[in-house]
């Protein structure tokens, strides 16, 4: 039997370390900070606290090391498990619901606050995310003289934001920055020269602000990918300058090239797939719903933009994305997704129009378009404050429905619109088409009243007046349009309307129009023609082939001019071998026709006797058999029957004759 084996001796237990002391784990985390591993200053800070509880640095180092490693939620709820400790959190707390965009939230926290640059920044931050735009512009520019860093990077881009693209340059000269001076203000520079059409030099600077970013870049030892990442907003807005300018293909092969290089932070590739699918338009949808794909959750069963994009994208630019969702929607003629999509944007969007819009366009694609028409109107009423664009989409959907009072109706709801020359033209049009002409009238003397008292420097009063007494003409109102008329060649010395005073007043004041018809200016070419002649005459006679008819020159007028160059007599040129005295017969002048078309041709004839013959093969084979001894003399009787037959459109022997073995060229039908 083996010898049990001895157990091995158990080591003796080791005196137990004693704990680092408070002041190591701060030297520890102190240094965990200067290096950024703000993951492990997070751990050190537990140790801090499991040593000494509610050590107020430690907490406080806790907090702001998760939130630098974006563990936001994780901060908020250290945050609110520290209540008992006697720290102002507020601060800290408005900044992580800023970074959950629960801004309205963020703000009743920094209320509480004391004003200062901090504060103040965040504030500016939260607004315009909010929208809230010229807030924001106040903000920063009570901040200008504290020295912030990147704050002329903020400024510039909340003025364009705004829509005061024109001040930035003033912004820049007070903070005494060039727009070269980095690569982000190169660029939120030129966004501000593209809000005022200056294409040109928003494209120099943006090369200029991607190679100045490069250089940048580069001496801090970024790898090459992550430059290009830094720099995509620039790549992005370099395609969308190719699209203002109409070089639609190249700005299509940019934002593709942009797509497929995935090299680009979420927001630049949101950008970048929203402006491609608006430059496509309704062209392969299938393939734009599949881009727009990759915008939303993944987990998400509806489309709903990825948490980080929706963090970082502008109210303006999320409406245009989920808008162009809607479209690209009824372009795949997908309704049932469309409708619930619109749905859900009027909580998304509660202060915007666009939801309103998009359910009207549901309803247009559906054929339903009184239904588009009565919730445009019933917003309208609702909302008069936005009711403008409303009241134009609802102007729009009721004339293409064959709805003209209705479209009129809805436009004359935008009073500051009412004088301008396009929408007088289109409330005539649909008065006139809805058969109220006196409310058609009464639009245009509404407009010329308008520009009567206008004291505008491009006063359309001259136009408007013209088309009025056009139309009054037109409906057998001549009195009116003989004034307005009048009035024209008064004021303005308009010849057109001289002419239309002339022709309006012979018809009532054949004196009056005469004394008018002295101003006109003579026409070249009548002063030979005896009026007197011409009206003892029976009237022009009408030319076959004549386009128009125009006045001929009198003899007198005809020797002024110079002579027409007599034209120099060419030798004919013959073809080579070719002997003008002995030409030969002439050629066929059919020669150039088809041959059927000539006169010469003569179509091929049927062959009759090579009818089909309908039946089992067998018995044909049989009829060969039984015909063959008088095959011969039956073929020459019946050839010269045939001839007289088929001129009468009949053959009698045809089923006496012995059938043939089809070829290909027997199958041919003759061409006539």
């Amino acid at each position: 039997m083996a010898p049990k084996p001895k157990d091995k001796p158990k080591p003796s237990p080791s005196p137990s370390q004693p704990p680092p002391s408070i002041e190591d784990l701060f030297s520890s985390l102190n240094k965990h900070i200067q290096r950024s591993d703000f993951a492990q200053a997070a751990r050190l800070s537990d140790q801090v606290l499991a040593i000494a509880p509610g050590d107020e640095d430690a907490i406080r180092c806790k907090v702001v090391a998760l939130i630098k490693d974006d563990k936001i939620e994780d901060a908020l709820s250290t945050i609110q498990s520290s209540q008992n400790v006697p720290i102002d959190f507020n601060f800290l707390k408005a900044y992580c619901l800023y970074r959950q965009n629960r801004l309205n939230e963020a703000l009743e926290y920094l209320e509480s606050q004391e004003k200062n640059s901090a504060t103040m920044l965040l504030e500016s931050q939260i607004l315009f995310r909010m929208g809230k735009l010229d807030a924001c512009v106040d903000i920063y520019q009570k901040l200008q003289k504290s020295k912030i860093v990147s704050l002329e990077i903020n400024s510039v881009a909340a003025l364009v934001a705004a829509g005061r693209a024109s001040e930035v340059q003033g912004t820049l000269e007070a903070l005494r920055v060039k727009a070269t001076s980095n690569f982000e203000v190169a660029y939120n520079t030129a966004c501000a020269l593209i809000e005022r059409n200056k294409y040109t030099d928003a494209e120099q600077l943006l090369l200029s602000g991607r190679r100045i970013g490069q250089e940048t870049l580069m001496e801090e030892n970024w790898p090459d990918d992550d430059i290009e990442i830094e720099l995509a907003p620039l790549a992005v807005q370099l395609a969308y300058l190719q699209q203002l300018l109409g070089h639609s293909q190249e700005a299509i092969e940019a934002y593709t090239d942009i797509i497929n290089r995935d090299l680009a932070d979420e927001l630049s590739l949101a950008v970048t797939v929203n402006n491609l699918i608006a430059l496509k338009g309704p062209k392969d949808v299938s393939d734009s719903l599949r881009k727009l794909d990759r915008l939303k959750e993944k987990d998400s069963q509806k489309f709903q933009l990825a948490h980080g994009i929706d963090l970082k994208i502008s109210p303006k630019q999320r409406e245009a994305v989920y808008a162009n969702r809607v479209l690209l929607l009824l372009h795949a003629n997908r309704l049932d997704q469309a409708r619930e999509l619109v749905a859900a944007l009027s909580d998304m969007f509660a202060d915007s129009v666009m939801p309103i819009l998009l359910q009207a366009a549901v309803f247009v694609r559906e054929n339903k378009a009184v239904r588009a028409e009565e919730v445009l109107g019933q917003f309208a009423e609702k909302f008069p404050d936005k009711s403008k664009i409303v009241l134009l989409a609802r102007a729009q959907v009721a004339a293409a429905a064959g709805h003209p009072h209705i479209a009129a109706e809805s436009l004359a709801k935008i009073p500051d619109i009412q004088h301008m020359p396009a929408t007088v033209a289109t409330l005539v049009s649909l008065r006139e088409r809805a058969g109220d002409i006196d409310g058609a009238a009464a639009v245009l003397d509404s407009a010329i009243r308008w520009w009567s008292n206008a004291m505008a420097e491009d006063n359309k009063l001259n136009v408007i007046m013209q088309e009025a007494a056009s139309f009054k003409l037109r409906h057998g109102h001549e009195e009116d349009a003989a004034r307005l008329y009048e009035e024209l060649v008064k004021t303005h010395g308009n010849m057109e309307a001289l002419v239309g005073l002339v022709t309006t007043v012979a018809r009532v004041d054949v004196n009056k129009a005469e004394t008018y018809e002295k101003q006109l200016k003579p026409l070249p070419g009548l002063k030979g023609v005896d009026v007197d002649s011409l009206e003892k005459t029976s009237g022009a006679k009408h030319v076959d082939g004549a386009s128009h008819v125009g006045v001929t020159e009198t003899f007198e007028e005809g020797k002024s001019k110079a002579k027409a160059k007599k034209k120099r007599k060419r030798k004919p040129r013959y073809p080579k071998g070719f002997d003008p005295a002995n030409p030969g017969p002439p050629p066929d002048p059919e020669r150039w026709l088809p041959k059927r078309e000539r006169s010469s041709y003569r179509p091929k004839r049927k062959d009759k006797r090579a009818a089909q013959v309908r039946g089992s093969q067998g018995a044909v084979v049989r009829e060969k058999h039984e015909a063959g001894t008088s095959g011969a003399s039956s073929n020459v009787s019946n050839s010269k029957s045939n001839q007289v037959s088929t001129s009468k459109g009949t053959s009698h022997n045809a089923a006496a004759e012995p059938t043939k073995p089809s070829s290909k060229s027997s199958r041919k039908k003759s061409r006539n």
